[in-house]
C-alpha cells in the first residue's frame, strides 16, 4: 500500500512564485504520509502569449526547478513527479514540454517529452497552437520508481489510448496524466477519458491538474483525479488550488488484469475498405 497525492495549481507567469507554491503543497502532502506526489502540466509557469515561453523558459541545465525538486525529493525521501516544465532547446527556436520523475534519492529516474500537441480552435474564440512553440516528443517513457512502474504522459496524450496500452503491456502499474485541461473539454471529457484509460489498461491513474484563470484569460478545469484499475474514483479535487490523496494497493493491478486480461488478447488484423 502506498499513499499518493496530486497537487492542483494555478500557475502564473512568475516561475519562482509557481515553484514556491508547488513546493509548499508537496511538503504538505509528504507531511500527511504521501510517498509519491505529482504536480500538473506547466508547473513552472503559464504565460500569455504562448510565444513568450521561448523568451522565459531556461534550458534544462539552467532550469531552477530541477535542483530544487531534486533536493526536495531527497530531503523528504519521496518520489516526485513534476508534471511538466518548459525547457528551451539548444536552438532557441522550440521548447520541450517535459515531465520529470525524481526518485527518493533526488536523482532523475524518468524524463518524458509530450508527444501529442494540442492544436485546436474552440468555441468563444479560444485558440491553441502548442506546436507553434513546442517540439513534439518521439519517445514514450516507462520509469521504474522501485515500488512501482510509472507510465508517463502529459495532458492531450490522454486522447490517444494506444500510448497507455503500450505502457501497461510493458509493466506500467500507474499512469500519470498531468494536465492543464481547458474548461469546455474538461467538463465534457476529463473524467470520462481518465476512467477509460484506467479501465482499458487495468492501471491506477494519477492526474494532477491546473485550475482557475491564468494570464491572457485562459481558464483551466482543475478536478485533479486519482482512479483505481477498475475505474473507481478514489479522490477528486474541485476548482481550487490544493492537494488530493489516496492509499493505493498495487496488488489490485494484478487482480483486475487477471479478471479482465484484455492486455493479453491483442490480435493483428487488416483493415479492408469497401
Amino acid at each position: 500500500m502506498i499513499k499518493v497525492a496530486c497537487v492542483q495549481l494555478n500557475a502564473g507567469p512568475d516561475i519562482g512564485k509557481n515553484l514556491d507554491q508547488a513546493e509548499l503543497h508537496i511538503r504538505n502532502a509528504a507531511s500527511q504520509g504521501a510517498s509519491f506526489v505529482a504536480t500538473p502540466e506547466n508547473t513552472c509557469h503559464m504565460i500569455f502569449p504562448q510565444s513568450e515561453k521561448l523568451n522565459t523558459s531556461p534550458k534544462e541545465e539552467d532550469h531552477p526547478a530541477l535542483p530544487r525538486f531534486s533536493a526536495l525529493a531527497k530531503e523528504l525521501g519521496i518520489n516526485i513527479l513534476i508534471g511538466s516544465i518548459s525547457v528551451l532547446e539548444d536552438s532557441g527556436e522550440r521548447i520541450a514540454n517535459r515531465s520529470f520523475l525524481f526518485g527518493s534519492d533526488g536523482e532523475i529516474i524518468g524524463r518524458y517529452d509530450k508527444i501529442h500537441l494540442f492544436d485546436v480552435d474552440l468555441e468563444k474564440g479560444e485558440s491553441y497552437r502548442e506546436s507553434d512553440v513546442v517540439r513534439a516528443g518521439e519517445v514514450s517513457t516507462l520509469a521504474d520508481a522501485g515500488d512501482f512502474k510509472l507510465g508517463m504522459s502529459i495532458c492531450y496524450d490522454v486522447r490517444f489510448p494506444y500510448l497507455y496500452r503500450e505502457l501497461a503491456t510493458n509493466g506500467a502499474q500507474i499512469l500519470a496524466v498531468p494536465a492543464a485541461f481547458t474548461v469546455p473539454t474538461g467538463k465534457a471529457h476529463w473524467k470520462e477519458l481518465l476512467r477509460a484509460r484506467a479501465i482499458e489498461t487495468g492501471s491506477f491513474v494519477i492526474a494532477p491538474a491546473q485550475c482557475g484563470e491564468h494570464a491572457g484569460g485562459r481558464h483551466t478545469y482543475g478536478h485533479s483525479l486519482i482512479i483505481d484499475p477498475w475505474g473507481e474514483v478514489l479522490a477528486e479535487a474541485g476548482d481550487d488550488v490544493g492537494i488530493i490523496m489516496a492509499d493505493i494497493d498495487l496488488d489490485k493491478v494484478n487482480q483486475v488484469r487477471a479478471s479482465i486480461p484484455s492486455l493479453k488478447h491483442t490480435r493483428e488484423y487488416m483493415l479492408v475498405k469497401s
